[in-house]
């Protein structure tokens, strides 16, 4: 049971959902302890057939998990994490030897992060986090994907350009708090040239609700018309709370109403400028955030 933390950490990263990390990681513990005594006993690291079965069963869940994306109401945004439940683990054993770039724990949790993840395919995304976040060897991710180490490395070199293209360069943490909480100020007083002026011209702003609460369908573009919608918001939310909150690691707003979290929102800024901001208010995805 000692693996569970890191399992949930891997599983989380190749789901986009926590509740579907926890999921697969029961189905791991039940595949686990269906073994017989003399089969567990047989299996010289159970750590690392722990992490062979998640990553398996995550690959097969990301097949079918596009397809019901596919049927989604709205834009599908990944489920974001409450601080509370996040872990930043390394593997147990160090780094292997792989010259290839490395991607941190803690960056690989940012919503901007797991939104480029989604356009991978199952293969390229489990390759990816295997390897270049998890330190695994192209010759151990091979063994779980099912392709040769060759194979591997191209796919997660595949993935490595997709992140590498949709990153802007990361500005320092207490920046970007700056900027969001002039975004939460600016939102609160209904100022749209301030709003404006903190948008970058190409901004998009993306809003989850699964068909369960109002939200905009299709994403809006543009600084000027994001700027009217947030600030169309305000009258319509008078009994509504934004608070200055963690969102996957990096500086976000939560929305409360009557102490219940009604929407969690995750910024994306490069330079002085806002560039993505996606609002998850899909309540079967931030539950979690609701404290009792």
């Amino acid at each position: 049971m000692s693996e569970r933390r890191q399992l949930i950490n891997l599983a989380y990263r190749l789901l986009g959902s926590l509740a579907e990390a926890e999921d697969a990681v029961q189905e791991t513990y039940a595949r686990w302890y269906a073994l017989s005594e003399h089969q567990q006993q047989a299996i010289e690291s159970p750590g690392a057939w722990l992490t062979t079965v998640a990553s398996r069963i995550c690959l097969d869940l990301l097949g079918s998990a596009r397809v019901r994306r596919e049927r989604y109401v709205g834009e599908w945004i990944p489920e974001p994490l409450p601080e509370p439940t996040e872990w930043i683990n390394g593997r147990p054993g160090g780094a292997t030897a792989d010259p290839a770039d490395r991607v941190t724990l803690d960056e690989s949790i940012n919503m901007a992060f797991l939104v480029v993840l989604e356009s991978m395919t199952p293969a390229e995304r489990v390759a990816f986090i295997l390897h270049d976040v998890f330190r695994y060897s192209f010759a151990e991710v091979a063994e779980i994907v099912g392709r040769t180490p060759a194979a591997c490395r191209q796919l997660a070199s595949s993935a490595r350009r997709r992140i590498r293209t949709s990153q802007a360069p990361a500005a320092p943490t207490a920046h970007r708090a700056g900027i969001v909480r002039d975004f939460k100020q600016a939102w609160e007083a209904q100022d749209i040239e301030a709003l404006v002026g903190l948008l970058d011209p190409d901004a998009t702003a993306t809003g989850d609700g699964g068909g369960l609460v109002r939200a905009e369908l299709r994403p809006v573009e543009g600084a000027e018309l994001i700027a009217r919608f947030f600030a169309g918001l305000a009258p319509r939310a008078a009994d509504v709370t934004i608070l200055e909150r963690t969102v996957n690691g990096q500086p976000g707003l939560v929305a409360e109403q009557d102490g219940v979290t009604v929407a969690v929102y995750a910024f994306q800024v490069a330079g002085d400028r806002i560039t993505h901001i996606w609002a998850v208010l899909n309540p079967d995805k931030i539950r979690p955030w609701t404290t009792d």
